[in-house]
């Protein structure tokens, strides 16, 4: 049976049938909570509960930890950007945990940014260290992964592409929101991933839908690709990916081989004068909605609602 952990200011709390039960825990980090797995049993067991509406949710992976990202693993995802599912390698980069914030804060948009682009992702939370040289296989991937997580993994591509990098671009505050909850799952429910059906919406209109099935390197994979320079450990943030729908899109084939021809500074004033007519990026005000879930609704990751605010 999954459990939903929730995370309020003050309070760890489990979703029950009936409601929030609060877990008697010392614990302050999603690590410290993690060992905790008594207190979690009891409050699962709890017929004390609250209205979870009644709860101000914030994100169930605290920081500091690791947030590692893949880059490009949804074959509609490549196939939009130009490239070949069939040969795109497994890579990953890292964002900073500054920039996890919670189901229901405002993303907030830096001045200097122009083109700001969402991606809905899940986020697996490890569950214990995985040293560099660990051995991952099908049978022990629940040793590691403990429970999954809704993220949106948000990015100013105007940023992001001129200087070839994506720290930066995907690490300024509050451009992974994370939850509402992170939902704890036993080995044979994580067998269900790929049944899983990534949503987003922004202003009520459907930009992404698709499961994981359309996935590239799904857990396994990623993990032993992942160990062989990365340790992880218990509370930290792997996120696997976005699928078609993004507001960014590749242009054309022969506009491309074009624009290959030309100066840097040239191509990227071409490209970013093309996507500023491109409605689809974040304005201020827009409403995302994201959401996770398997289609029976036996796995639900829940549901964020994020406003975009310009920084002034």
């Amino acid at each position: 049976m999954t459990i939903s952990v929730l995370r309020t200011a003050d309070a760890w709390w489990v979703q029950t049938p009936t409601g929030a039960a609060h877990i008697d825990t010392a614990a302050t980090t999603t690590r410290e909570l993690l060992a905790d797995r008594a207190a979690i049993a009891s409050a699962v067991a709890s017929s004390d509960t609250v209205a979870v509406d009644s709860l101000s949710s914030i994100s169930p992976v605290t920081a500091p930890c690791r947030v590692v990202a893949q880059m490009t693993n949804f074959a509609s995802h490549v196939k939009d950007s130009g490239g070949d599912p069939e040969t795109v390698p497994l890579t990953f980069f890292r964002k900073t945990s500054g920039s996890i914030s919670g189901p229901n804060d405002d993303v907030i948009r830096p001045p200097h940014v122009r083109l700001l682009d969402y991606e809905v992702e899940i986020g697996l939370v490890f569950g214990r260290e995985m040293p560099v040289g660990s051995e991952v296989t099908a049978d022990n991937l629940a040793d590691y992964i403990v429970g999954l997580v809704v993220t949106n993994d948000v990015s100013a591509r105007d940023v992001q592409l001129p200087k070839t990098q994506f720290y930066e671009a995907k690490s300024y505050p509050t451009f992974t929101p994370v939850g509402p909850a992170l939902v704890l799952l036993e080995a044979d429910e994580l067998k269900r991933f790929v049944d899983l059906r990534l949503r987003l919406w922004v202003n009520g209109a459907i930009r992404q839908d698709m499961t994981v099935a359309d996935m590239i390197y799904r857990p396994v994979e990623t993990l032993r690709a992942l160990t062989k320079f990365q340790r992880m450990d218990a509370g930290d943030l792997l996120l696997t990916g976005t699928p078609v729908g993004t507001a960014i899109s590749a242009p054309p084939k022969p506009v491309e081989i074009i624009a290959s021809l030309l100066p840097p500074k040239v191509k990227w004033q071409l490209f970013f004068k093309g996507q500023a007519k491109n409605p689809k990026y974040l304005q201020d005000g827009d409403v995302m909605e994201v959401a996770i879930s398997t289609d029976d609704g036996t796995i639900d990751l829940g549901r964020q609602r994020t406003v975009v605010r310009c920084a002034r």
